[in-house]
């Protein structure tokens, strides 16, 4: 078996909340995801990616200058099994994109965010063309002293836990953003600069598989937020059922 031999296809939202929890590193689903696309390889669900609204669009929005609110959508979960072949990941991202540009032609760019506090710093985008362009400290996640989990500052104060002025220990590491233009044409409008991946390992950024070098304190333009838990999301126009190579 190789790459190529993948196959992606919608699948239900419950479904793949289930192989999300499984197999993401945090366990968690993100609720306001609408788009769900499982990974198969024969005919076994091995990979999902979960796409649906930023938790603050409002934020996110001005990222690219004159986008309309429903022009772009954010990355929300992926999660692969280590059962796929190699080179697997990127390349369904890769297909996942074509199919978004198919379906949904009203989809203009897409934004994800890596957490290089406990997972990585975004080698499956860099590998499908993604564009850096955010490298912020980690301020929003933190370990909840009770359950020892780690919580997004927002979830920790619905909850009633605000941790700002209390002993919940922050995670050391990074958030980076990464943007994907669909229409190239959006790539022009972007407000904020394009950095050179060679930022990541200069700002002390690097992490994979959960490991990060020591060394570094800066930040590029604060990514405004990452893939947290939120609600009320703005459906998309459902991909059909079928199955894509």
């Amino acid at each position: 078996m190789n790459a190529k031999d993948i196959i992606l296809k919608p699948i239900a939202a419950k479904d793949a909340n289930n192989a999300i929890k499984n197999l993401h590193y945090s366990g968690t689903v993100v609720p306001n995801s609408n788009l769900h696309l499982g990974v198969f390889i024969e005919n076994k669900l091995e990979g999902v990616m979960q796409f649906g609204s930023s938790m603050r669009k409002d934020l996110i929005l001005p990222l690219v200058d004159g986008t309309k609110w429903s022009e772009f959508i954010e990355l929300n979960r992926m999660a692969f099994s280590d059962k796929l072949p190699r080179n697997s990941e990127s390349r369904a991202l890769s297909i996942a994109l074509r199919m978004i540009k198919k379906h949904s032609p009203f989809i203009k760019w897409v934004v994800t965010f890596a957490d290089a506090t406990q997972c990585g710093d975004g080698t499956i985008y860099r590998a499908c063309g993604f564009i850096l362009t955010g490298i912020k400290r980690n301020s929003q996640l933190a370990i909840n002293p009770e359950t020892k989990k780690v919580m997004h500052k927002i979830s920790a104060f619905h909850i009633g836990k605000e941790y700002e002025h209390s002993q919940w220990d922050k995670l050391d590491g990074f958030q980076l953003r990464y943007i994907y233009f669909i229409d190239p044409a959006y790539r022009a409008r972007l407000t904020v600069p394009e950095l050179p991946y060679s930022e990541i390992k200069a700002r002390g950024a690097t992490m994979y598989k959960g490991q990060r070098p020591t060394g570094g304190t800066g930040e590029t333009d604060n990514a405004a937020q990452t893939n947290e838990q939120t609600e009320g999301a703005s459906p998309i126009v459902p991909l059909t059922q079928e199955a894509t190579k």
